[in-house]
């Protein structure tokens, strides 16, 4: 249950290992910053904030297969992979060639970062990159946004806040649509829902339930993911043990809401959104029932649950 000693860009720092003392912005900028070796440590956590966080191009921060694996490239690793990725914007870099570099399009950054078409980024700037495929449709007559939205597996509201459109409005023949988290090929369904990232293997025991008591609302759907339903405020906890990597609260982010991201030791990611307040910061390694934060309905959300997502593995009966 211990935190970080001194936050989020000194445990980047201490990944670095003892250097001179430029600091966090060297640490996070110099050009010249070789690439890190996959821990060998027994236990992945010790020395390094733990997790699987590994840089990537100097500043870019992309998870990698494992604990003990080793680092792929990052354009080929980034397409196929369903872990949630943290990349520090360099000189030169605008979001087109971001968005590239991760296979995704740029509304899939804005929209995880809560950026508007009118925002700049600059060197430093951290940016969430969420590995969501989209779909880019062409409008032809006689369609309907919802119709098309179906078609692809999306969801409407999803749709609807993704291309900056407002409720209830209808693209005109021609218009391009981009429907964040459609796919193309036949869906897995379980019964009326359609679930992705569902392959991966079974860690039985790894994960608790995120909450005490309560019930499942929703089942698997989305990325991986079920919600489970309890009173607003009720304590949030840690799935397994690891590090918090992402946690971000006041906006819409993708629809999450305030949420937090643990990567844990088998190279997996839990994702926990819709909160009324988080309870940890970046950088902190979390054991597992750790209190991260409190149920909510923020974001995309109906009534007070936390939204579970287990990126990197199948999910378990908790």
């Amino acid at each position: 249950m211990d935190r970080a000693d001194a936050g989020f860009f000194d445990v980047l720092k201490s990944i670095f290992g003892a250097g001179d003392s430029a600091g966090q912005t060297a640490a996070l900028n110099s050009q010249n910053m070789p690439l890190l070796m996959a821990p060998n440590n027994t236990d992945p956590l010790a020395g390094t904030g733990g997790g699987d966080i590994t840089i990537v191009q100097n500043s870019a921060l992309l998870s990698v297969s494992g604990p003990l694996g080793s680092l792929a490239d990052v354009e080929v690793e980034s397409r196929k992979s369903d872990q949630i990725s943290i990349y520090i914007v360099r000189e030169g870099d605008n979001l087109s060639s971001i968005a590239k570099m991760f296979g995704v399009s740029v509304n899939t950054i804005r929209w995880a970062n809560d950026l508007t078409t009118s925002t700049v980024i600059k060197p430093g700037q951290t940016l969430i990159v969420l590995p969501i495929n989209s779909i880019q449709h062409t409008v032809a007559k006689g369609e309907t946004l919802k119709g098309i939205v179906k078609k692809y597996g999306g969801d409407l509201n999803e749709t609807l806040a993704f291309n900056e459109w407002p409720a209830g409005y209808e693209p005109e023949v021609g218009m391009i649509v981009i429907v964040p988290d459609g796919e193309g090929e036949p869906l897995v369904n379980y019964g009326s829902k359609t679930v992705r990232g569902t392959g991966g293997p079974v860690y039985a025991g790894y994960y608790i339930r995120p909450i005490n008591g309560g019930r499942i609302s929703q089942g698997l759907h989305g990325l991986n993911a079920k919600d489970f339903a309890t009173y607003c405020g009720a304590p949030i906890f840690a799935s397994a043990r690891g590090t918090v990597i992402i946690a971000r609260s006041g906006g819409w982010f993708s629809g999450y809401g305030s949420y937090a991201v643990i990567a844990h030791p088998n190279g997996t990611q839990t994702l926990y959104s819709h909160m009324s307040r988080i309870a940890v910061t970046p950088g902190w390694n979390v054991v597992q029932g750790q209190v991260i934060g409190y149920v909510g309905s923020t974001g995309n959300s109906t009534g007070c649950h936390v939204h579970l997502e287990i990126r990197g593995a199948a999910f378990p009966n908790i």
